[in-house]
């Protein structure tokens, strides 16, 4: 476990400054696009969190825990 994961979120962080903004303003073509964009983010973010535990356990069976 890492240090930071104790730490709270930033208030200011990407996510908590979407989930609080005004879709009203949007148009269908804007939210598909925006939903598009949110969704390719998500597999990025999915794949980073694949390689760590990857990662993790490749060191795992390299110092025999």
């Amino acid at each position: 476990m890492d240090a930071d994961e104790n730490l709270p979120r930033r208030k200011d962080d990407a996510a908590a400054m979407l989930a609080k903004q005004d879709l009203d303003p949007f148009s269908v073509e804007e939210l598909a696009e925006r939903i598009e964009l949110l969704e390719a983010e998500i597999a990025r973010t999915k794949a980073k969190m694949q390689r760590a535990v990857n990662h993790r356990a490749s060191a795992d069976a390299l110092f025999k825990r």
